[in-house]
């Protein structure tokens, strides 16, 4: 009798009444009241606007409204609203918007990381990277960071070429973008798919979302989802994470959770492979990879350059043509901060770090030594070369040039060292 009675009250409104005395009232209004309920043979059928809704609302109150809907002697049923023909469709507010999910990569290139020339610094991140392809990395994350132009975008292009995995790339000004536009357009559950639909999802430039806590909060849910779903995920940022700017400790904790790797500007062996890969005679290629700053950006300029020169006007490029076609980016004058710049990438440092406050002890050793190379190969004064070495003043360049010839007669390789970086300066 009460079995009866109890499949007759079973009616939408009742259940749902049931459903919010049990569920905190701001997760009702966000995730169970939306939601489409139907009884229909003693299975109560709730139907979410799309996917994501769906896998939500089973992972965190499966339990609960099943054992609701067990009260009134009904089966649970959670499923997403449609899913037609391999597009995801999501209807809010009467809007429908549709996203074509990434397709596989039919013809992935065995070879697809040979275009990237990797000096010793880089080997490590190139082989993160190849193992990301792969799809059994061990680790969940990978975060790569690096100075413009050694090489990030490129890595991510090379994981595309190599992987047969479903791939949802963007750079970080675009999902910002995205993420404002599914908010005009009542879309963001499609939108929320479509970054979740994926085997690896990659951000080029992380520190676009800097400043922008809306699409940031959005940005660490999806970091927490895809995780949570083993999903792997690829970024890049011009900083450590514990060194970018215009993100609080909680999300530089999160990006350092995962495997953090650096890349370094290509150096002059780099540079000079690159040109000769692209056509340029190796004499040639020899003097500009000595005479190019250390920027793969700027390299690339340089390539297209003698392309476009030799394409119309007929001849090839030699040294004398170069100079004189590529006046504007050779290196003629050396300016103190490029030498600095040189001897950092001989010493394996970056600018940032000679420049910053940290005080470990390799970072402090190279300063001194670039402080007494400077003080050898050139005019500057003492509080000049403080300036060029991260704003250090006149005392703090005393100190590290007293330091240096304090070492000098119990540091053998010292002195070579200095030399080297005298050589550099001049």
């Amino acid at each position: 009798m009460q079995a009866t009675a109890t499949l007759k009250n079973a009616n939408v409104e009742s259940i749902m009444g049931a459903f919010a005395a049990k569920i905190d009232s701001s997760a009702f209004a966000t995730w169970i009241a939306p939601l489409k309920a139907e009884v229909c043979q003693k299975r109560l059928n709730l139907v979410a606007q799309n996917q994501f809704t769906a896998d939500y609302v089973k992972r965190e109150y499966g339990e609960i409204l099943k054992a609701i809907a067990a009260d009134f002697l009904l089966d649970l049923n959670i499923v997403a609203g449609s899913a037609v023909n391999n597009i995801v469709k999501c209807a809010n507010d009467n809007v429908v918007c549709e996203f074509m999910p990434v397709k596989k990569n039919q013809n992935a290139k065995q070879n697809g990381f040979d275009k990237f020339i990797a000096c010793d610094e880089n080997m490590f991140a190139v082989a993160a990277c190849k193992k990301m392809a792969l799809g059994n990395a061990s680790f969940s994350q990978l975060f790569i960071y690096g100075g413009s132009g050694a090489g990030k975008s490129m890595l991510l292009d090379c994981i595309c070429d190599a992987s047969t995995q479903h791939i949802v790339k963007m750079t970080g000004g675009q999902f910002v973008a995205d993420f404002a536009r599914s908010l005009r357009d009542n879309t963001i559950f499609s939108f929320k798919d479509y970054c979740r639909n994926c085997d690896i999802f990659m951000m080029d430039d992380v520190c676009a979302l800097a400043g922008k806590r809306a699409s940031m909060d959005e940005f660490l849910q999806l970091i927490m989802d895809l995780k949570n779903a083993g999903k792997s995920i690829v970024l890049t940022a011009n900083a450590a994470p514990n060194a970018l700017n215009g993100f609080d400790r909680r999300v530089q904790s999160l990006f350092a959770s995962g495997l953090v790797v650096d890349v370094v500007a290509p150096n002059a062996f780099v540079r000079r492979s690159l040109l000769i890969r692209n056509g340029v005679k190796t004499d040639v290629a020899e003097e500009l990879s000595k005479s190019i700053a250390a920027d793969g950006h700027l390299v690339d300029g340089v390539i297209n350059k003698i392309k476009t020169y030799t394409e119309l006007m007929g001849e090839s490029v030699n040294m004398a043509v170069a100079s004189r076609l590529l006046g504007d980016v050779l290196q003629k004058n050396r300016t103190p901060i490029s030498m600095v710049k040189a001897m950092c990438e001989k010493m394996s440092v970056s600018y940032d770090e000679i420049c910053g406050n940290s005080r470990a002890r390799r970072l402090v050793r190279a300063r001194q030594i670039m402080m007494a190379a400077l003080k050898s190969a050139t005019n500057l004064s003492l509080t000049e070369i403080g300036n060029v070495c991260g704003g250090r003043d006149h005392a703090t360049v005393v100190y590290a040039l007293n330091q240096i010839e304090n070492q000098k007669g119990v540091d053998l390789m010292l002195n070579a060292e200095i030399d080297a970086m005298v050589k550099l300066c001049k």
